[in-house]
């Protein structure tokens, strides 16, 4: 399972997606958007969203702390 999270520094979503995925030992790359702008160009490209968090499992798109869907596409209940 490949699990990306586009996240800023001061993103309060961004800091409990972290934690969900800390908690069930899920490996994911973390990409700072404010330090990197061609990450935060092919994230608004692939989500068409502008805010974070941005994340990305196995080529599924969530944008938002959306925990459920998070959960579902992680296979964790």
């Amino acid at each position: 399972m490949i699990v990306k999270i586009y996240t800023t520094p001061i993103c309060v979503y961004c800091k409990a997606a972290k934690q969900l995925f800390n908690e069930h030992n899920i490996q994911y790359q973390e990409i700072n958007v404010i330090e990197d702008r061609n990450a935060l160009n092919e994230m608004v490209a692939r989500s068409g969203q502008l805010g974070v968090p941005v994340i990305e499992i196995d080529n599924n798109i969530v944008v938002g702390f959306n925990k459920p869907k998070i959960m579902e596409l992680l296979n964790l209940k």
